[in-house]
């Protein structure tokens, strides 16, 4: 199946803003087009992967939409398509800074999705370039931005633990620091059960893990001004500027 002629246009970015809008009125694509919706999403997973990982945030959606995917579905698969077109060119390049620190920034989008549930964005650098980014949707639904933020990096813990044992094992004893934008978070992060309000009591103990971890020195919490925050780009669909700027972050130019 060839790729349709209107995904062979150009775009600017890969999402539109409305990315994760749900219209359940919306019309129903035919079974031929869901197979090329099927797709084309699947090798857009696998070129995430492989190094274009600026599209990862409408993969994200995208891959939560396979099974009856709509026209809005489909709208948004070719303005990914469309941006890829516009974009053949970029060249990622990674590099580790000679005092090597694993930088993590995670970030979390409260309540995007059609269900009510939050979307993580996670993105990890060692100098320049985002040697591992992953924007995912949340299993659960949260009261709070705080809530979900707490959720977002418990998400990621086994992640961020096995990149720090990995290093270690081939001879680098590095230190590991989780950036975020939350300070409400991070105190919850940093003091367990000792920081939670009437609004936070409910969550469950299994994510104050990352609280024991801190405690145990396996990694730090410090705070990152939003305009600063690498996960950011992992749970919103980024325009303008702003896009721009974040690509730099990542090395995509």
């Amino acid at each position: 199946m060839a790729c349709p002629a209107k995904m062979i246009d150009q775009a600017t970015t890969p999402a539109p803003s409305y990315l994760f809008k749900v219209n359940n009125k919306c019309e129903k694509i035919s079974e031929e087009m869901g197979m090329i919706f099927h797709r084309l999403t699947a090798q857009g997973l696998f070129l995430c992967a492989c190094g274009r990982p600026h599209i990862e945030t409408v993969i994200a959606f995208l891959t939560t939409r396979v099974r009856k995917p709509d026209k809005d579905d489909w709208g948004k698969l070719t303005r990914m398509m469309r941006y890829l077109q516009a974009t053949k060119s970029f060249i990622r390049t990674l590099e580790a800074d000679k005092m090597l620190v694993i930088k993590w920034y995670i970030d979390g989008a409260h309540a995007v999705h059609h269900d009510m549930r939050g979307h993580t964005g996670a993105a990890m650098t060692l100098g320049k370039g985002a040697v591992y980014s992953s924007p995912s949707k949340q299993r659960i639904n949260t009261t709070s931005s705080t809530e979900t933020e707490l959720i977002g990096v418990n998400d990621k813990m086994g992640q961020i633990l096995w990149t720090k044992y990995f290093l270690e094992a081939q001879g680098y004893d590095v230190p590991t620091i989780l950036f975020q934008d939350n300070k409400s978070a991070m105190l919850m992060e940093k003091n367990g059960r000792s920081s939670s309000t009437k609004r936070t009591r409910h969550i469950n103990i299994r994510y104050f893990f990352i609280t024991d971890c801190i405690q145990q020195e396996k990694l730090s919490v410090e705070y990152c001004p939003t305009d600063d925050m690498l996960g950011d780009f992992g749970t919103k669909p980024l325009q303008g500027k702003k896009f721009c700027d974040f690509c730099q972050l990542l090395n995509e130019d």
